[in-house]
């Protein structure tokens, strides 16, 4: 249970909100298989495969999001729809035109898509009602608005906001780089990606690259900024900060995991120390990040 990803978002503290009235309200957006025409189906899943839709961990909850989704690509279709169209005009001599084809199409999906094969996934949700988190394990800010729209759709009242901090992450990273002084806790690593404001958006990618180097200056003086920062915290949980406030290639180096202590005995044992381990690190990791960041944008009174 290591996090790859994080689409960071807030919540009140203290939230009155105890696992067991969370899990009855996420009941009533349960995933439900494909059916029919559905070409998508997205609800929560208990995160262990129990019936459990909330585990609980010392004070820590982790929920899922089950999404299936059907594969018809439209090149069968397409396929397929040129195909009955050939066979139209071979019979009738004439050619289909662009509103029958549409028409062909809608009954080939019609057709194919109950017998489509499925893709499932799921992500990973933690919930820290002690220091305010929720962030989900996604890759990508549309998979995580996704998670985001059903959590909205399961609750009666919607707490969560996108992370905001004083700083922009663009701003703070281009200062980091220019003076080649990270925040305290942090160090820079060798992967960057700079990109000019400018129309035609000129980028340069720098991968296991000493970042520096008067090159690096150079393009920082010339006005590109910085939209990805490779970054270590305090040695144990490696990252790269983007300009839009994700973190993204999340990895808990040896030293964070060694901290477990002793192996435990049992799958639901390690999954427990693992997922606490996990969250006690990323809390106090994200608290010095806000940090770094100026804290979190205070609200206009």
């Amino acid at each position: 249970m290591w996090f790859k990803n994080l689409q960071l978002h807030r919540l009140p503290v203290p939230w009155s909100m105890t696992p067991e009235d969370f899990a009855d309200q996420l009941r009533s957006r349960l995933f439900q298989p494909c059916g029919g025409l559905n070409r998508e189906s997205r609800g929560w899943i208990p995160p262990r495969g129990d019936d459990q839709l909330v585990y609980t961990a010392h004070g820590q909850w982790l929920i899922a999001l089950g999404v299936e989704q059907k594969l018809l690509p439209a090149s069968v279709v397409n396929q397929e729809a040129k195909a009955r169209a050939a066979d139209i005009e071979a019979r009738m001599g004439v050619k289909p035109g662009r509103k029958r084809m549409k028409e062909l199409k809608d009954e080939i999906t019609d057709e194919l898509l109950p017998r489509a094969f499925s893709r499932y996934f799921t992500t990973f949700v933690w919930v820290d009602p002690v220091n305010g988190w929720l962030v989900i394990d996604a890759a990508s800010p549309n998979k995580g608005e996704a998670v985001m729209e059903v959590l909205k759709q399961a609750l009666d009242e919607f707490p969560f906001a996108k992370l905001d901090t004083e700083r922009s992450p663009g701003s703070a990273m281009s200062e980091w780089l220019g003076t080649q002084e990270a925040p305290r806790g942090f160090s820079i690593d060798r992967d960057c990606v700079l990109q000019s404001p400018l129309e035609e958006r000129a980028t340069v990618r720098y991968t296991h690259h000493p970042l520096d180097t008067p090159e690096v200056g150079k393009h920082l003086a010339d006005g590109k900024v910085p939209t990805r920062l490779a970054l270590t915290w305090q040695d144990r949980v490696s990252f790269e900060l983007t300009d839009q406030m994700e973190v993204k290639k999340v990895a808990f180096l040896d030293i964070a995991r060694g901290e477990q202590g002793e192996d435990p005995d049992n799958e639901d044992e390690r999954f427990e120390s693992d997922f606490v381990l996990m969250a006690g690190l990323l809390s106090k990791f994200l608290a010095d990040l806000m940090d770094a960041l100026g804290g979190e944008k205070k609200s206009p009174v």
